[in-house]
């Protein structure tokens, strides 16, 4: 029986899909993997004889975790195991699970458990992509470059891309759309800098200048989500750099005795009266409609 094409199956065909047949001829053309099978198809690996992915998305580990991690596996070893393919006799390549790996080498194991899995080149691709999309803790641009990996090297479209990583079409979009802001700012989300959120204001807008003062300014005054969607706004509608950043001078409610002492001036005058006042001291404002109207005003106040 011929193999089923895994690719565009998901991970969990991917992962765990292998056809038992292919399975028997992988361990009757290398009968041995060192130093010893476990169970199935899992083995214990060699970590001498293990490359890393050439595939791997991540492309930043926190030092502290990965000692951390490192510490872990002394005391009580590889709880899940790596996943590999097979290149030649005794040599090995990582599909998933670099962290461990790496902590393992840390931590001065020379073996290692591990799946031993078929895969060509784009097969791989798309495993270490989606299996580090779902399982580790990417920064957006290493999800968005991810995700334009899956686009462009696997030939999925947006929507075939979000079933793949159980993300509706919309998310994936915001994420691919990270990847046409500055450079500045792509590198402040990839350090954690700037919040995804931010970042979905800020790309709301389209001119790049536009976008790069809402980041400085953000950065700099710590703005929240919501005071960068209202810059972006501002911007979106023709406002200027400044006025956006001006705070409107919006009038308070006038108690109720204000309000009062308003309505009898406005009718003693015969024009509207206003009154601000902070409870201490404020102003009053008795406007003019030309001369005469001044003329009397004057009048009524007997000046």
């Amino acid at each position: 029986m011929s193999k089923k094409k895994a690719l565009g199956r998901g991970l969990s065909a991917l992962l765990s899909d292998t056809p038992e047949t292919e399975n028997s001829a992988e361990v009757a053309v290398f009968p041995s993997v060192s130093p010893t099978t476990t169970s199935g198809n899992m083995n214990e690996i060699l970590v001498s004889e293990i490359e890393t992915n050439p595939f791997q998305p991540r492309q930043y580990f926190d030092e502290v975790a990965l000692l951390e991690l490192s510490e872990s596996i002394k005391v009580h070893g590889i709880i899940q195991p790596i996943t590999v393919r097979r290149l030649a006799p005794n040599q090995f390549q990582l599909i998933s699970g670099e962290r461990r790996f790496q902590a393992s080498k840390l931590a001065g194991l020379t073996s290692i458990p591990a799946y031993v899995r078929l895969a060509d080149d784009q097969q791989m691709l798309e495993m270490a992509l989606i299996e580090n999309i779902q399982r580790e803790n990417l920064n957006p641009i290493e999800i968005a470059l991810s995700y334009q990996r899956l686009i462009f090297e696997c030939n999925l479209k947006q929507e075939e891309l979000g079933d793949r990583v159980g993300k509706n079409r919309s998310t994936v979009t915001n994420y691919l759309r990270l990847l046409k802001l500055p450079p500045d700012i792509q590198i402040a989300l990839r350090d954690n800098k700037l919040s995804m959120g931010h970042a979905r204001a800020i790309i709301s807008i389209e001119n790049p200048e536009s976008q790069l003062f809402i980041f400085k300014k953000t950065l700099a005054e710590d703005l929240s989500v919501r005071k960068v969607e209202e810059l972006a706004r501002q911007l979106s509608a023709g406002a200027t750099q400044t006025e956006a950043t001006e705070k409107p001078n919006e009038p308070s409610e006038p108690s109720r005795e204000i309000a009062q002492l308003q309505s009898r001036l406005s009718s003693h005058f015969g024009t509207k009266v206003n009154i601000k006042s902070d409870g201490q001291k404020g102003e009053i404002k008795i406007p003019f409609l030309s001369v005469t109207d001044l003329n009397r005003i004057l009048d009524i106040l007997k000046f």
